[in-house]
């Protein structure tokens, strides 16, 4: 009676059963309780695995990426990759992080989007979306991991503009061959940066000021003449009254080639493909995004 009553099976029977039969029928419910219970637990494991929760992840991260475009990987989130990370806040750039230590991941914004994983591997990138992103800063503190990582980005998107750490002198060529555009020693910069403070302590000062962000705190702006609506092209720096509307002064201009110009005459073009660099006060830098609307 209560195997029949935990078993459900009800208590009527189609034709009297002999006592064999009832033995039989109940080792029959047993059996059949017991191969119940296993794929239960089959099935648990199975739903329950790490691999399931990995794909699930993978799949969130996906729709994360997805619509992303002409944003920046930052791979290693340590001092510099927070650093940089910063910095394209205070612009108002997408980007994504991609770091693998947990406890680095833990003191992560949580507005800011990140994926666990290591940036030497192409899955990761890939889950990252760099296809379509724009820039890519390799900060991991070991030179030969950047390599790997400029290395595969590149692979990945010939048209990238990677920037990577380095910490030895002999790997900077290295970086540069393996397609980076841009190498950078922090140590270096931190060195020769103290040193500057000792020499001409006023300019260090203020170009420490520079990096401040605040309403009355210099800034140095770059943007792109292609940026600007049809309405201001070809026209001379002196038209588009730049000081009188933003107390913005020009200080540089790089024209398609590259090459930079600094304190532009008032009287040159502005075509396509060129950069002007401005000086001023966040206040007077939002009012230059007004005036072009580049916001």
């Amino acid at each position: 009676m209560t195997v029949i009553t935990i078993s459900t099976v009800g208590f009527g029977e189609v034709a009297p059963l002999s006592q064999e039969a009832k033995l039989f029928t109940l080792f029959f419910i047993l059996i059949c309780l017991t191969v119940f219970a296993y794929a239960v637990k089959q099935l648990t494991v199975y739903f329950l695995n790490d691999r399931v929760f990995e794909q699930l992840k993978i799949i969130k991260t996906k729709k994360m990426t997805a619509k992303l475009k002409d944003h920046t990987l930052i791979c290693g989130y340590g001092r510099n990759g927070i650093q940089a990370g910063a910095r394209l806040l205070k612009h108002k750039h997408t980007f994504v992080v991609i770091e693998k230590d947990p406890t680095l991941i833990s003191r992560t914004d949580k507005q800011i989007k990140f994926i666990a994983g290591d940036a030497r591997e192409d899955k990761v990138l890939e889950l990252a979306n760099i296809k379509n992103a724009k820039y890519l800063i390799s900060a991991l503190p070991d030179d030969v991991d950047n390599l790997f990582v400029v290395l595969t980005a590149r692979q990945l998107n010939p048209d990238l503009i990677i920037v990577s750490r380095v910490s030895d002198d002999f790997n900077q060529s290295k970086l540069i061959h393996a397609g980076a555009n841009h190498v950078v020693m922090p140590d270096r910069i931190g060195g020769d940066h103290m040193g500057s403070l000792l020499v001409v302590p006023d300019l260090i000062s203020f170009i420490d000021e520079l990096s401040w962000v605040g309403d009355e705190s210099p800034n140095l702006e770059e943007f792109s003449i292609d940026a600007l609506p049809e309405k201001f092209l070809n026209r001379s720096i002196s038209e588009l009254e730049i000081r009188k509307n933003t107390n913005c002064n020009v200080v540089g201009f790089r024209d398609a080639k590259g090459k930079l110009t600094i304190n532009p005459p008032a009287n040159l073009k502005l075509e396509q493909n060129t950069k002007l660099i401005v000086l001023g006060n966040t206040n007077s830098i939002n009012k230059l995004n007004t005036m072009f609307r580049l916001d």
